[in-house]
């Protein structure tokens, strides 16, 4: 029987099904028209009061698409819900629109529901200034090489203590490809109890003055410290990379505020309870995002960090690693720092020594997830993984529909 080739084409965003229907010789107009309507989405909205619940479920009724809720709602058995609005992207372009106009807040979330569903688009190529330095945004992956110069990290603690070990490895990964180079002073390993920032400090300041003369790319410093962030950037420092996402150090956001430098904000906490895994890591970085704004940072300058590794089992860092696609609904770049991590050795029973493959299998999920930036320890195998993986998902112009 005849099935004329039948099969199914992957289109996950606007970018792809454009290209999708031009292939097969649409009409522009058509295409224009089409173009939202394969590919589908679910947005989920939590703790919506019941009046918003209900108006939410009846105009995604009448846009053609629907809205999951909690089962006790039609009966007003409960006072908030929920809300799983479940429809093609062109479906849910006309929900927000419809509602913008509309009362009980219902118009910030139509505001917001465009900018997600935006936001979940591929992004265009643009450049993020580091202080002078430039950095390239949405053409490819970029690649973060990881400098230690404490003795006691986790990974490769007291190999690098030296100015000249340091500044070995450092330009051994600038000779590798690596976009940046993160040093950081302190290990940042689980129980750890911490060290003083002075000390953490005496630790950076040989090695990154003598990183800023000697090498081209540019450095981010790894502190949660405002007193070092401050130093450091008085010095040169190009970015700053907080594990506690502006949130350990209340002078932390003011920090980069005063330099408007980019800065990483992780994802962290104490213990590993969750009301929701993926709801609560995200607020956290909402909050994160918030507080750089409040001090003139925007855009690029903000880059979001899950945290693998942080604050979660390995089950739960496993779970966020499954899902990394979501981090990009907070429209900001997204860095991926898995390298190493426990969560490899307990999966594959592998020591620190040992994981290169495992990390490997990270950066190539990273890359097939859209993040921005994956920082690790082995800059050459990774870059090199990184890269192949790039040239198939990217392929022409950001397109990985090439023809099918």
């Amino acid at each position: 029987m005849q099935t004329y080739g039948m099969r199914w084409v992957i289109m996950d965003n606007l970018q792809e099904a454009r290209a999708a229907l031009q292939q097969i010789g649409s009409d522009p107009g058509g295409i224009a028209h089409m173009v939202g309507k394969g590919i589908g989405r679910a947005i989920k909205l939590e703790q919506v009061p019941l009046r918003v619940a209900h108006i939410l479920k009846q105009e995604m009724l009448s846009v053609g698409g629907d809205a999951a809720v909690h089962r006790d709602v039609i009966t007003n058995n409960v006072d908030t819900t929920d809300v799983m609005l479940l429809g093609t992207v062109r479906q849910l372009e006309n929900l927000a629109k419809k509602i913008l106009s509309q009362p009980f807040g219902l118009k910030k979330i139509g505001h917001a529901l465009k900018q997600l569903l935006t936001n979940l688009e591929p992004s265009k190529v643009r450049i993020l200034n580091c202080r002078g330095k430039e950095l390239t945004l949405g053409e490819r992956t970029l690649v973060m090489g990881i400098l230690n110069v404490t003795p006691d990290s986790f990974s490769d603690g007291g190999r690098y203590t030296s100015i000249e070990n340091a500044i070995s490895l450092a330009e051994c990964m600038v000779e590798e490809g690596v976009d940046i180079i993160d040093v950081g002073g302190e290990s940042t390993r689980p129980n750890y109890a911490g060290i003083s920032a002075e000390e953490e400090w005496n630790r950076l300041e040989p090695v990154l003055k003598t990183l800023l003369e000697r090498v081209t790319v540019p450095i981010s410093v790894d502190t949660y410290k405002a007193s070092v962030a401050a130093k450091a950037l008085e010095v040169g420092a190009h970015i700053i990379n907080d594990v506690w996402g502006l949130q350990k150090d209340p002078d932390m956001a003011r920090v980069v505020g005063d330099y408007q430098v980019p800065v990483i904000v992780m994802h962290n906490q104490d213990g590993t309870s969750y009301q929701h895994l993926m709801g609560d890591i995200l607020s956290f970085l909402q909050k994160s995002i918030e507080l750089a704004e409040a001090q003139g940072l925007s855009g690029d300058q903000i880059i979001v960090d899950p945290g693998i590794g942080f604050g979660k089992t390995t089950e739960q860092n496993l779970e966020v690693m499954a899902r990394l696609a979501e981090f990009k609904t907070l429209g900001h770049p997204v860095l991926l720092a898995a390298s190493r991590k426990s969560m490899i050795g307990n999966t594959l029973n592998l020591t620190v020594d040992e994981r290169l493959e495992g990390t490997l299998a990270t950066s190539v999920l990273g890359v097939v997830s859209g993040v921005d930036i994956i920082r690790v320890h082995d800059v050459k195998a990774n870059l090199r993984t990184i890269r192949m993986s790039d040239a198939i998902v990217r392929g022409q112009k950001g397109v990985h529909y090439v023809g099918a």
